[in-house]
């Protein structure tokens, strides 16, 4: 089920949205966001599961795939305001929106920044901050997290068999490897063999990536919710290893359901990127959209 593609203007120029209609009359809308290297595709799974069910509208996030040339300024309160003027300029009125990894602090800022455009938020393994430890500087917590997906916007890659190898050389995508997901990371490419490289813009992804791990306005947003929400985690990281980015205690610890209660459900059999596409993930953001059922155990 191949979208259908839109651009919306914003300031600067035009945001390139990716969209799948929905085929049941009077289904809502949804809005998602991608994470900080990514592309509207990543959320092709989500679309296919929803079956119509809902109209699902993914943009590329400013710097990066089809809005590659919509420059500065960058950060997570420009991309809350540009996901802010997409839902405007469509006239959607208050609408869900859901966001994964970078994408889910984007979400949260639109929900606090333009409560009257958001009625509900999802954030799938992103949006709750910690501190980082003593010693460990901003540059190198965003290698560590980000790992190859970083290292690759340096690159250059003399075919898309290249790319593609780079990719499923990835111990989170290996196994889940499949058309839809090459697809995916082939959208991502620019310019022409031997000269193939990402679309991200890496002056728009360092200052994302500070922002995530620094701004104080994008760590509060999410005991700041106008609106409902509901946070999804998967159980092992970015590179499937069995810490994720979060946990039970690291969770307790923050005291979302203390400070602003948000429901956190733990997406089994999940690492960063399955809990998109592979089908327990998929499922289970599909159900937290459409707002149908409990996505998995809940953490305590």
């Amino acid at each position: 089920m191949a979208p259908e593609q839109l651009s919306v203007p914003v300031p600067g120029g035009e945001l390139s949205v990716l969209r799948w209609p929905a085929t049941v009359p009077g289904a809502p809308t949804v809005v998602a966001v991608h994470g900080i290297t990514a592309n509207g595709l990543a959320w092709f799974e989500v679309a296919r599961r929803l079956a119509g069910r809902a109209t699902l509208l993914a943009p590329d996030l400013r710097g990066r795939g089809g809005s590659r040339a919509l420059g500065e300024p960058y950060g997570l309160a420009r991309h809350a305001d540009d996901v802010a003027a997409l839902i405007a300029g469509l006239g959607l009125g208050p609408t869900v929106v859901v966001g994964h990894s970078m994408g889910a602090w984007v979400t949260a800022l639109t929900a606090v920044r333009h409560p009257e455009l958001v009625s509900r938020v999802v954030l799938v393994d992103g949006a709750v901050s910690f501190p980082l430890p003593e010693g460990v500087s901003e540059e190198d917590a965003l290698a560590a997290v980000l790992g190859p997906a970083l290292a690759r916007l340096s690159m250059a890659f003399p075919d898309r068999q290249a790319y593609r190898e780079f990719w499923q050389r990835h111990p989170a995508f290996a196994a889940d490897w499949s058309e839809e997901i090459d697809a995916y990371t082939q959208r991502d490419l620019v310019g022409d063999e031997p000269e193939l490289r990402s679309s991200c813009v890496l002056a728009a992804v360092e200052t994302d990536g500070a922002q995530v791990l620094l701004d104080q306005e994008a760590a509060a947003a999410v005991h700041r919710l106008p609106c409902p929400g509901e946070l999804l985690w998967a159980e092992r990281g970015l590179f499937d290893e069995p810490q994720g980015l979060y946990d039970e205690k690291r969770l307790a610890v923050v005291g979302l359901d203390r400070a602003h209660p948000v429901p956190v459900s733990r997406v089994p059999d999940t690492n960063h990127y399955s809990i998109l596409w592979g089908p327990a993930g998929a499922e289970a953001v599909v159900r937290a959209v459409l707002g149908t059922a409990s996505a998995g155990p809940a953490a305590e």
